[in-house]
């Protein structure tokens, strides 16, 4: 396609990424694989191809191929995040290369099988922050904040650019700070202000560090980080299930079809990333009819034999909304 002022040619791919999530053991896991043809290769990668129409009908039939290709794995439940296009925001900024349009997937897998050169990782290593189930992350108080607000304090280039709020406010909004809850749901804001602030390996890489920050001692890692934008489109797909599993029943995706109310509940806390009261959660879901007993119990845990539900499909006729409206304990 050619620049309609300088007249130079731009090639652009539209590629396919999927952000693959599975839970085991009450952990939240996220598929990765190497770079394609490097099985050695640190596993850092979304699952990705490009997009061929002449091969595949729909976007969606070409992403199912290239992670079966990848992986072995047949997937389920897919559902579109975003397209992720920015330019600059690659390995090499001085690429002058094609340019790659990259639309993400959120896909959910009822158990983290085995996928070849693949591998689950739990989303936590990529972003320990989100992680509330044991009360709020010490590297929240310890490395992100004094950061962040170092950062905030610095003079500002372009004030209220997008989002019409400046540094301060978006840290304070994004990361609950001075009395504002934390919006579970927030994580693509949280993960994009610290890229903005030049804090994670992601925006140093991409030659948009800060000179500021970098005076100081030597920036931590913040979390495990990713190659191209797939720690950002994985940070969409955290935030888009968050929110929907308030008003769509998302988890039994993620469910074997028979489970206890303790399990269910450990899916939804690794997912939401708080913890639960048990009596309120059991008492949330009778009251939603979202699941049937069996009749059967589990000796699964090896303790005292507990009852089995299964997912109650009638529900989707019943209401438009049947999703678990759950509030996690955080703090």
């Amino acid at each position: 396609m050619p620049h309609r002022k300088t007249g130079e040619q731009t090639r652009v791919i539209l590629g396919l990424s999927a952000a693959i999530v599975a839970v085991q053991d009450g952990q939240p896991l996220i598929l990765a694989v190497p770079r394609h043809g490097h099985k050695r290769e640190r596993a850092d990668f979304l699952p990705f191809g490009p997009f061929n129409p002449v091969a595949h009908r729909t976007m969606e039939m070409g992403l199912r191929a290239w992670v079966e290709e990848q992986t072995g794995l047949k997937l389920g439940y897919v559902e579109q995040l975003y397209t992720f296009g920015d330019r600059g925001r690659h390995a090499k900024p001085e690429d002058q290369g094609s340019h790659e349009v990259s639309v993400g997937y959120l896909a959910l897998a009822r158990e983290a099988a085995a996928t070849g050169p693949g591998s689950w990782r739990r989303w936590y290593e990529f972003f320990p922050w989100e992680d509330w189930r044991g009360g709020k992350p010490a590297i929240l108080d310890e490395q992100i904040e004094p950061l962040l607000r170092q950062w905030a304090a610095l003079p500002e280039t372009n004030p209220g650019k997008a989002q019409g709020l400046g540094r301060q406010e978006r840290l304070r909004l994004f990361f609950g700070l001075d009395g504002l809850p934390w919006d579970e749901e927030g994580v693509l804001e949280r993960y994009e202000l610290l890229y903005e602030a030049g804090v994670v390996p992601e925006a140093r890489r991409d030659g948009r560090g800060n000179a500021d920050l970098e005076n100081a001692p030597a920036l931590p890692l913040l979390g495990q980080s990713m190659q191209h934008d797939h720690r950002r489109i994985l940070a969409t797909a955290m935030g888009r299930l968050r929110g929907k599993l308030k008003y769509r029943p998302v988890i039994f995706e993620l469910m074997p079809p028979e489970f206890t109310l303790y399990e269910l509940q450990r899916a939804v806390e690794a997912i939401s990333g708080g913890h639960l009261h048990k009596q309120n959660f059991r008492r949330l879901v009778e009251k939603g009819r979202v699941v049937e007993p069996t009749g059967s119990v589990s000796t699964r845990t090896g303790g005292r034999p507990a009852a089995l539900f299964r997912f109650r499909r009638e529900v989707l006729r019943e209401r438009p909304a049947p999703g678990l409206r759950v509030k996690a304990i955080k703090g």
